[in-house]
């Protein structure tokens, strides 16, 4: 999988690099320095990951599917089992925390190798001119 000898050979697909934090270059286990923080580049290819830009879209897209879904979820408990409330908080507090930080890890990591795979850049004026 690290083989970096040509074209695509040794690069993951989408779902193996973010599922894995696998370099998109070259597949390495490198593309993150900590939990959620991409390293600075590939130890393995040197790819310089800084280069790309998934900004704030990976954290507003969890907030609403997340949020949704255990809104959805604590209604129906609330309102087929009326537990107590410490049961809600002991519940839904975790499942926040977990699924915010797997899912932010995951989603940044499919939104950076998808603009390594379609090669993305920042538009410039040039861009503009030759269309």
């Amino acid at each position: 999988m690290a083989d970096t000898g040509n074209g695509s050979k040794g690069q993951p697909g989408l779902a193996e690099a973010a599922l894995f934090g696998l370099c998109p270059k070259c597949g390495a286990k490198t593309l993150f320095a900590g939990y959620a923080k991409f390293a600075p580049r590939c130890r393995a290819c040197g790819l310089d990951f800084a280069q790309f830009n998934v900004g704030d879209g990976p954290a507003a897209f969890l907030t609403m599917v997340i949020g949704g879904l255990v809104v959805g979820l604590a209604l129906w408990l609330e309102f087929t089992l009326h537990p107590p409330f410490w049961v809600h908080a002991l519940l839904w507090i975790p499942m926040v925390f977990g699924s915010t930080l797997w899912g932010l890890r995951v989603t940044k990591a499919a939104l950076l190798t998808a603009e390594f795979q379609r090669k993305a850049r920042e538009a410039t004026g040039q861009d503009l001119r030759e269309e």
